[in-house]
């Protein structure tokens, strides 16, 4: 089968030093790189992705028992806080 293909110019690129590192015609390297990329393609992704849990951590009582009252949290935060 004939066809046109344009490449990206990286790809076109990476063709040619194969081509030429192996002696080989251009079609053959293409047709080659082709079957191994959709053999690739083919394939499932590996199974083995763990899932990720995070687990509870107590951090203890809060200082605040809310931060509605902004001056007040500034206040703790910088160690100006009288009780």
């Amino acid at each position: 089968m004939r066809t046109t293909l344009t490449l990206d110019e990286d790809v076109s690129a990476e063709l040619e030093e194969v081509c030429r590192s192996r002696g080989e015609k251009l079609r053959i390297v293409v047709n080659e790189a082709l079957r191994a990329g959709l053999l690739a393609l083919k394939q499932k992704p590996p199974s083995d992705h763990q899932r990720y849990r995070t687990l509870p951590v107590s951090l203890g009582k809060p200082r605040l028992p809310d931060l509605d009252d902004i001056s007040e949290v500034l206040a703790v935060a910088e160690g100006d806080h009288r009780p």
